[in-house]
């Protein structure tokens, strides 16, 4: 009697041996250190445009990225004064301006 193809037990191949040439592998990257790079890209990019949004999420992501414990703390820190200065700038242009947009008024 032949056995089902569920409980049939397939051969595994041998793992290869570790060359001495191959790098190591890298470790997976944190959440905590992935929103540390996102407050920094968002933050920054918040400075050109979409500062109204992109300024309280850099904020936000910096903040939990902080107190979840990243070990890219300057880039988390970087990302939270980026947001700030995003808020910043968009309320200097609404009191200067009364608009909230980059455009010269005529």
């Amino acid at each position: 009697m032949t056995t089902p193809l569920t409980t049939r037990h397939r051969p595994t191949a041998p793992a290869a041996p570790a060359s001495h040439n191959s790098p190591a592998p890298r470790p997976p990257r944190s959440r905590p250190d992935t929103m540390a790079v996102w407050s920094f890209v968002l933050g920054l990019l918040g400075l050109l445009v979409f500062n109204l949004i992109l300024g309280p999420i850099a904020l936000t992501l910096a903040t939990l990225a902080l107190t979840r414990g990243t070990t890219r703390k300057g880039r988390a820190t970087l990302g939270l004064a980026l947001g700030a200065a995003d808020l910043i700038v968009i309320a200097t242009l609404m009191a200067t301006d009364h608009t909230i947009s980059w455009a010269a008024t005529t």
